[in-house]
């Protein structure tokens, strides 16, 4: 047994031995609310206002996203199998599964998102809902689709709806990092595009 696998059994036995999950802590949410951030509009209007302050491109329709795809010569993407439809006619060659291989080849992936926080700018994926992570994380331009009624106000909310999903992921417009020298970089840990196509 390697050294790794002997950490991952330890882990994994020490899990075995945890029952019953730890109960969320109580907290007043309004604590943790920005009050200049989720106000001066509708809830769609405050996400488009932060969502663009991260550097997220919002779309509305296919011809929208279209001309966006095309300014970043996006030509090969994977998307979820349940948006095949929903993308064709983009200029797109789709694929429905991310081939790990094949993993530069790849411009674009397209997923589902299962909600947005219009307080952060920032999109819901869950595990449940996102076959393939690395669709979301690998390709240099990354497209969301998101319902607009899934759009909630605050974090807490959003945290609130949380579930008993084994992973959630918070996008906040695009990848970036200030690790080094606190100067900030973007496409580095994810995608350097990020957009929302908000349908209903």
């Amino acid at each position: 047994m390697s050294t790794q696998e002997a950490i991952f059994e330890k882990v994994k036995r020490a899990l075995a031995m945890t029952r019953e999950r730890t109960a969320y802590p109580v907290y007043d949410s309004a604590d943790f609310v920005s009050k200049p951030h989720t106000t001066g509009g509708t809830v769609e209007e405050i996400f488009r206002k932060n969502f663009a302050a991260v550097k997220g491109v919002i779309v509305s329709d296919a011809e929208e996203l279209r001309a966006v795809l095309a300014g970043h010569g996006v030509k090969k993407g994977c998307c979820d199998a349940a948006l095949t439809v929903m993308l064709q006619g983009l200029g797109v060659e789709w694929e429905t599964s991310f081939d790990r291989a094949r993993l530069d080849e790849y411009d674009l992936g397209a997923t589902i998102a299962s909600g947005a926080i219009a307080e952060t700018g920032s999109l819901i994926l869950r595990d449940r809902a996102t076959p393939d992570r690395l669709a979301a994380l690998a390709p240099w331009v990354h497209v969301a689709v998101l319902r607009r009624a899934d759009i909630v106000l605050t974090l807490p909310e959003a945290l609130a709806r949380l579930g008993d999903d084994p992973y959630t992921l918070f996008v906040t417009g695009p990848s970036k990092t200030a690790d080094v020298e606190g100067i900030l970089i973007e496409g580095v840990h994810g995608p350097g595009v990020q957009i929302a196509w908000l349908v209903d």
